[in-house]
This record gives C-alpha cells, sequence and structure tokens, in this order.
C-alpha cells in the first residue's frame, strides 16, 4: 500500500471523526435546547389550567393534509393550523404524522417529541417562530382559540 493510499485513509478517518464530533455537539445543543423549552411547556400547562382554558383530544392530520386521526391525547392547540399540542401532561406533539391506514376509524398512536425552542426552524418564510412567542400568542387568545 503506497503512501498515497495510507493518507488517503487517514483524511477520510479525520473527516469521519469530525462528522461525528458535530453530530454529538448538535445532540447535546439541542437536548440543552429541549429541557429549556420543557420548563416553557411546564409553565403554558400550569397557566392554562389556572385559567381555565378548556382542553380538547388532540387531532393529528396526515402529510397530505386530507382528513384527521384521532390520538387520545388530551390538550390545547399551540398553533392555529393545529400542527402543534401539548398535552395535559406537560407532553409537547407535532400533529402532522405520517398517513396511517384505517387511521380516520381508529385512534393513531402519537408520540410526544422533545420540545424545540424554535418551532418550525428550517420551513417555510412565515413558519418559524420561537416557542416562547408561541406560547406568548396562545395565552393571548384565552379559552376561545378560533378568537
Amino acid at each position: 500500500m503506497g503512501e498515497d493510499e495510507e493518507d488517503r485513509r487517514r483524511r477520510a478517518a479525520e473527516r469521519a471523526e469530525a462528522a461525528d464530533y458535530h453530530v454529538a455537539a448538535d445532540k447535546r445543543r439541542r437536548e440543552r435546547e429541549s429541557v429549556r423549552a420543557q420548563v416553557l411547556v411546564d409553565e403554558f400547562v400550569a397557566r392554562a389550567a389556572q385559567a381555565g382554558f378548556p382542553t380538547q383530544e388532540l387531532m393529528a392530520r396526515p402529510w397530505s393534509g386530507r382528513g384527521r386521526y384521532r390520538t387520545g391525547v388530551e390538550g390545547w392547540y399551540l398553533r392555529r393550523d393545529e400542527s402543534i399540542g401539548i398535552g395535559t401532561d406537560g407532553a409537547y406533539y407535532v400533529l402532522v404524522v405520517p398517513p396511517e391506514r384505517f387511521g380516520r376509524w381508529r385512534t393513531v398512536a402519537l408520540e410526544p417529541t422533545p420540545p424545540p425552542l424554535q418551532v418550525g426552524a428550517g420551513g417555510r418564510d412565515g413558519e418559524s417562530a420561537t416557542l416562547a412567542e408561541l406560547i406568548a400568542l396562545r395565552l393571548a387568545w384565552g379559552s376561545d382559540p378560533d378568537a
């Protein structure tokens, strides 16, 4: 094996190591942000419950946008488009899900996700907002989310 081949393998190993480092660092950053975001979610749940905001079953919709799925999760919608919800237990839910066969006739399993500080990051223009902004807007709606 020549020196050129050795150099190529060494550089490839260095690039792989650097990539692994960046992936791990990004994961740690997201975990720290989720801890901070969960505090905001917990405060929202407490304030919404104290203010008497009515809860409802959060409905999910498939990526196609056609139809709605029952989830069995009680809580509040965080966005007017009903794409994000917060359960009464303080769990954060993304309510746009993969299509599910017979989903309109059955309750679909909905897994909570770690809440982000920046909701919709990387989405289309106007779809990104901080979690704190969304919570403030939702609290301003009061008990009538259609207001």
